[in-house]
């Protein structure tokens, strides 16, 4: 589960998480929307990252955007020679990486996102909440800044 295209370090790093074992991935791009600007200005706030916490955000058309994103790193994966589909994921994200899990028989999920302190404290981060619903698994992983 990703919120943004994957920049080459981690492309890298999820590529190479087995050695040289075949790995095919399920990309499930969850956008960050509108819903959670409050927690990403206090994330921006204590990564030091002040000028962004204090601009509002323009996500009024978050699928063109999603799925920009989605293709960017499917072909990133792709070029890395690693087999990947996905999907933007609006509604139940959790309901659809259990359903992905299921469907798919995967080993493990792997959780790549910005960190989000104030989700994190609380347990309400993605890893945490995919940890007590999909059966295997969960690595969270903090993605490079592209």
């Amino acid at each position: 589960m990703i919120e943004k295209a994957l920049s080459e370090a981690d492309i890298e790093l999820v590529t190479t998480l087995h050695g040289e074992e075949k790995t095919s991935f399920v990309v499930l791009m969850q956008p960050r929307g509108r819903q959670d600007e409050l927690l990403r200005a206090l994330d921006d706030v204590a990564l030091g990252r002040l000028e962004e916490a204090v601009h509002e955000r323009d996500e009024d058309d978050t699928a063109t955007p999603a799925d920009q994103a989605l293709a960017h790193t499917l072909d990133r994966l792709h070029a890395a020679g690693s087999d990947a589909v996905g999907h933007v994921v609006s509604d139940n994200p959790l309901g659809m990486l259990r359903t992905v899990v299921e469907d798919t028989g995967a080993d493990e999920v792997i959780v790549l996102t910005s960190p989000h302190f104030v989700e994190e404290f609380f347990h309400r981060d993605w890893a945490s909440r995919a940890r007590h619903r999909v059966g295997v698994p969960v690595l969270k992983l903090f993605a490079h800044d592209v």
